[in-house]
């Protein structure tokens, strides 16, 4: 086992350094979002500023936070890349990933792995596609097949994988290395939003795992337990905040320009002196601020709620509490999504005409919440949280809730 000496950081620590990250990242978001070129710079930024290995044990130079902290550090990140907050969150969540379903040796061996080097995640599994199919060899299985998304491709060093055991309806996470030769990335992402997320397909050909790493599996059987299904709620929360990260950025980017460049309308007969005092502006500015604010705090309960499970013995979580849970997230997500989208268009009335000038890349704010938001339909979330209203139900655990 190898022991490394890391100062301890504290939670205020960690935001401030997703800060000063995220203000790098700002200079020059504009000219990459345009370029679309694979984010090596980006990721090396992540490596080096500590932030990829927040959530890894403190013995093997980890941070140790809770996921309260991740959750708030991607949002600050995405405040200035939405791009490369996506890539940090998913990043957590597949970091995470042997704790939610691997035996204590697994998730051992795999946090001490990742924390020590410093690796980055990425993750091919995508559930709307036919699954990868694993055949057993003995002491190995073996994947095969393609997905059609694979969030940090390139910029990964490892992958999560998971497919359908051939003859059975069990299925099988493992981590591989992402340098290999049965793994080729297609780099076929070429969406409006989200550009630099290497989020394209995959092909898997004959990669093979020991079965002494296929994640929970004991003498070829896996033993479920409810913490396996925190999955999707963790990630859906990580959807939530950098989707509130794009927004906070929005705001933030218009109110800036606002104070600097916005002139003031000369005909409604209340002529102001800038564009700051006329009431219009501020009455919308104040508007989007509450309901910012608002999501906040409904996005920082969720957090508290899901990292406190996330952090206790895995056997104690019931799916009672799982799925009050799940309906937390799914309200935050909404909202997050709704006053996200308002917000990156609303600011083009505040900004003015010269601001929908491309050199401001005001456009990129809207065109990722839009992207992203399209991963599953936010009518569903919608449906949970009403079922949990009017009739007490919380959601059954699937792929996406």
């Amino acid at each position: 086992m190898t022991t490394i000496e890391n100062p301890v950081r504290t939670e205020a620590e960690w935001l401030a350094t997703a800060r000063d990250v995220a203000a790098k990242l700002a200079v020059d978001a504009v000219e990459r979002d345009r370029a679309n070129q694979t984010p090596h710079r980006e990721v090396r930024l992540l490596k080096d500023s500590g932030l990829v290995t927040l959530l890894g044990p403190p013995e093997h130079g980890g941070g140790g936070q809770s996921w309260e902290t991740a959750y708030r550090v991607t949002r600050e990140v995405a405040r200035a890349d939405g791009s490369i907050g996506q890539l940090l969150g998913y990043h957590y969540l597949w970091a995470w990933a042997a704790r939610l379903v691997a035996t204590d040796e697994q998730i051992a061996a795999v946090e001490e792995l990742y924390t020590t080097n410093k690796l980055f995640f990425g993750g091919a599994v995508n559930p709307r596609d036919s699954d990868l199919t694993i055949t057993d060899e003995g002491d190995e299985i073996v994947y095969n097949g393609h997905k059609s998304f694979s969030t940090g491709s390139k910029v990964s060093d490892l992958t999560v994988l998971e497919g359908v055991l051939s003859g059975t309806e069990d299925h099988i996470f493992a981590i591989v290395p992402s340098e290999q030769d049965g793994i080729v990335f297609r780099d076929d992402w070429d969406n409006i939003g989200q550009r630099l997320t290497e989020s394209g397909g995959v092909s898997i050909t004959g990669v093979r795992v020991p079965w002494a790493s296929a994640a929970g599996y004991v003498g070829k059987v896996f033993r479920p337990l409810t913490y396996n299904t925190l999955n999707v709620p963790a990630i859906q929360l990580v959807f939530t905040n950098f989707y509130l990260g794009i927004a906070q950025g929005a705001l933030e980017t218009a109110l800036a320009y606002t104070r600097e460049r916005t002139r003031p309308w000369p005909y409604g007969g209340d002529d102001k002196a800038s564009a700051a005092e006329e009431w219009y502006i501020l009455d919308a500015y104040g508007d989007l601020q509450a309901k910012l604010w608002a999501v906040e705090a409904l996005t920082d309960k969720a957090g508290a709620a899901i990292s406190a499970v996330l952090h206790a013995p895995r056997e104690d979580l019931t799916p009672a509490v799982r799925g009050e849970i799940a309906v937390l997230i799914a309200a935050a997500k909404q909202r997050a999504i709704d006053v996200g989208l308002e917000v990156s268009t609303k600011i083009f009335e505040l900004t003015g005409a010269r601001a929908s000038a491309s050199q401001y890349g005001f456009d990129r704010f809207w065109r990722n919440l839009r992207t992203h938001s399209l991963h599953d339909p936010v009518a569903y979330k919608r449906r949970e949280v009403g079922a949990y209203a009017l009739l007490n139900e919380v959601p059954e655990p699937t792929w996406y809730t």
